[in-house]
């Protein structure tokens, strides 16, 4: 029996899967993000050796029983960063073969055959599709300085602007004195040093905020968030375009942490999508992504 581990650090964790070559999970673990062009090689490596080492304890194998191993990985699109990768897991897994995906191509190949869109929507945004003669496009995801417009990190960084416009002399509005709470902050200077310093540790921790308020009415956070939806579904229209899936039928599923957190959300989200890509089915991937890395990387063993 052949055991293959499969990984996906899209985002702010990493799940880890381990596969027989029945293609059955053995075990599915979890640890922090692996994202190298954001925490670097040497803990993303760490990170992904954590949960590979739980989920190998939890079906009683060893490290040396792995044959394969396929990680679809955030930060990898460049050759450089995804051969420091796999020369760093080859390392961890002497003897087995080793694939680094991006995780726009291992959430694209959880999705199956056929012509297939999916949107990102996290703490980072983008889009990645396949059309009918397996020509891919994509659009976003190269960070926030450049893109990631609708993720998490843009509402959180729109809610502080929007917090700080609506103050009236030293009164904050309801939003602005709940991201306050939310951050544990007294004082806007000490929210803004922070944003300036640990972006990453702020701007993502508002959502859940945004998205309270919205659905509870805040009509700042309710235009926040159309607005983001409306960035959203660009993304996927920009993807639809290059593929000339405008206005053909294809699947378009939505991944990541800010999906399914808030109901006038979602339902932004899929009024927009309906509006740029009518013809889209609305639907799950077949598998989840680290599963569709640990196929990969089965595949490519078998070649």
């Amino acid at each position: 029996m052949r055991y293959i581990l499969g990984f996906d650090g899209g985002g702010t964790k990493t799940e880890c899967v381990l596969m027989n070559s029945a293609d059955q999970v053995l075990a599915r673990t979890f640890a922090g993000p692996s994202n190298p062009s954001r925490i670097g090689v040497e803990n993303a490596v760490r990170a992904i050796e954590e949960c590979a080492d739980t989920a190998l304890r939890e079906a009683g194998l060893e490290r040396r029983a792995i044959s394969a191993v396929g990680a679809g990985l955030a930060g990898t699109a460049k050759p450089e960063m995804k051969d420091s990768m796999s020369r760093a897991l080859g390392e961890c897994f002497r003897g087995a073969s080793i694939t680094v995906l991006t995780d726009l191509e291992a959430a694209l190949a959880a999705a199956g055959e056929g012509p297939a869109i999916i949107l990102v929507m996290g703490t980072g945004s983008a889009s990645f599709g396949r059309n009918a003669n397996g020509e891919v496009a994509r659009a976003g995801g190269y960070g926030p300085s450049s893109s990631d417009q609708g993720s998490a990190y843009d509402i959180g960084r729109r809610a502080i602007a929007a917090a700080l416009r609506g103050r009236v002399g030293e009164a904050d509005s309801l939003l602005g004195r709940q991201i306050l709470e939310e951050l544990r902050c007294t004082e806007w200077s000490m929210v803004q040093h922070r944003a300036q310093t640990i972006p990453d540790e702020v701007f993502p921790r508002i959502f859940p905020v945004v998205a309270g308020a919205a659905d509870a009415g805040d009509a700042i956070a309710q235009e926040i968030l159309a607005q983001a939806a409306r960035d959203l579904a660009s993304l996927v229209a920009d993807v639809a375009d290059h593929l000339a899936l405008r206005s053909s039928e294809f699947l378009l599923a939505k991944i990541g942490g800010t999906s399914g957190r808030s109901r006038f959300f979602d339902e932004q989200i899929d009024s927009a999508l309906k509006q740029m890509v009518p013809c889209a089915q609305i639907g799950k991937l077949r598998v989840s992504p680290a599963e569709a890395a640990a196929l990969v990387a089965k595949g490519s063993d078998a070649g």
